[in-house]
């Protein structure tokens, strides 16, 4: 059988690809090696959130009070946690499972590995099996990096230390907890297992957390953190994992902190080796597959989407680049933009940002204006966040007059940001903004307000 598309991964971008595909009439096939939904569904979105969100209740139990509430004898029960998120995985695999067979779409789970190309199409390996398929999308998705720190092999070995994968099954939580790296991932672990009861410190090598995220949103973040009891070393490089704990140098001097467990957590990196790209020759750009703006690579019916490709490493951007790959692949023109892509931290307080940052904006010598209001301007954020400290910056094209970024901190932010990616998507201007209406009371008429001030 040859097959109209053979799907190698079956993440965010894999299995929606495959959905997608298999809706359109293409006889497909998904290669995926271990389970469906990738790392997002079975070690990273799902799962975190599944565990935030128990956190956060007993955030609420425990500080009840200030709502009126009053709270005796609060437990975490941290097994109960892990049994509800799993739970909750093997329910969405399920569905993806059920979806992709009603849409008569194969699934093969095994290590797929390119063999080359005949006349009939493209030869891939997996499982046993040889298959051939017309055209290839290539979604294997990427690895946690593991940085060449001395003891970090051996760290690994006796369970010391942790990636992503591990750390979401562990049975009991640590007394103590290093986190390496004050990325996304590190920073939810860390406000997770901060909750659970470890007392968690953070490594961090730039001199503030959360990355890309605007500097002064990651600023507040870090003052909530610290509040917690979280400590952060900044600009701090790990020289060595020892049995006990994590050496590190500061400021030209080595110093020590003791842990129980220690997550690594210092970045991602495309699984483009033992895919077999070599022999059709796919290029690759800095260690991901290079695409161009309809998610083709340099050789002429193969696809790439999702983290592999390197440019957006979210499950979201994955999802849409999926789309442009099929829509294309059915000669439907379709063109991914990284313009308005949402990014979310999901902690308490959430933070949400998209569009330029004004970091971005002044290494790009784009002209903008910004408006920074505090969250207190919406009634329904002072009603349900006491003593929040949550901000919303909305940053316009000073020429153009429309929306280019918008960042916040506050609870719900994760669930308000993606109307400030439509409004950038559309390139609204100011005064048709204005026309919107937006219900009320909701945290969302931030945004509104902060238009108001330009």
């Amino acid at each position: 059988m040859v097959y109209d598309l053979i799907i190698l991964g079956g993440g965010p971008a894999g299995y929606l690809a495959g959905e997608r595909a298999g809706a359109a009439g293409f006889k497909t096939l998904v290669i995926e090696e271990r389970f469906l939904g990738g790392v997002c569904l079975n070690e990273g979105c799902i799962p975190s959130k599944t565990l935030l969100h128990s956190a956060k209740i007993y955030d609420y139990a425990r500080f009840s009070e200030k709502y009126g509430v009053t709270a005796e004898n609060v437990k975490y029960d941290h097994a109960q946690v892990i049994k509800r998120k799993n739970k909750v995985v093997k329910t969405l695999v399920g569905g993806i499972n059920s979806k992709l067979k009603a849409l008569k779409v194969d699934v093969a789970n095994a290590t797929g590995k390119i063999l080359g190309r005949t006349s009939e199409g493209f030869q891939v390996a997996a499982g046993g099996e040889t298959y051939t398929g017309r055209r290839l999308l290539i979604a294997t998705g990427s690895s946690a990096i593991i940085p060449p720190i001395p003891g970090t092999k051996e760290g690994f070995e006796k369970g010391f230390v942790l990636t992503n994968r591990e750390i979401l099954d562990l049975k009991e939580v640590p007394e103590s907890l290093v986190v390496i790296g004050g990325g996304v991932v590190g920073l939810e672990m860390a406000s997770y297992f901060n909750s659970a009861g470890s007392k968690v410190t953070v490594i961090e090598m730039l001199d503030h957390i959360a990355g890309q995220t605007d500097r002064e949103i990651s600023s507040i973040l870090l003052k909530n953190y610290q509040k917690k009891g979280v400590t952060f070393h900044l600009s701090s490089r790990v020289t060595e994992i020892k049995d006990d704990g994590v050496v590190f140098e500061a400021d030209g001097k080595q110093e020590f902190v003791p842990a129980d467990k220690v997550l690594m957590s210092v970045g991602r990196r495309p699984n483009t080796i033992g895919v077999g790209l070599e022999t059709i020759g796919v290029e690759l750009e800095r260690g991901a597959v290079k695409v161009d703006a309809y998610g083709q690579t340099n050789v002429p019916g193969v696809y790439a989407a999702g983290d592999v490709n390197g440019c957006s490493m979210l499950a979201h951007t994955a999802y849409r680049e999926a789309e442009v790959c099929v829509n294309n692949m059915l000669g439907k023109r379709d063109i991914m933009r990284y313009d308005a892509i949402p990014a979310v931290i999901y902690t308490n307080p959430e933070v949400a940002g998209v569009g330029e940052t004004e970091e971005s904006c002044a290494a790009k010598g784009i002209d903008y204006e910004v408006v920074n209001l505090s969250m207190r301007y919406s009634g329904r954020y002072v009603a349900e966040n006491e003593g929040g400290d949550g901000i919303c910056k909305v940053l316009i094209n000073k020429v153009y007059r429309n929306v280019i970024g918008v960042h916040m901190i506050g609870n719900p932010a994760s669930e308000i940001i993606y109307g400030a990616a439509m409004l950038i998507e559309s390139e609204m201007r100011l005064e048709d903004i204005k026309e919107l209406v937006f219900p009320h009371p909701t945290v969302a008429e931030i945004i509104r307000e902060a238009i108001f001030e330009f």
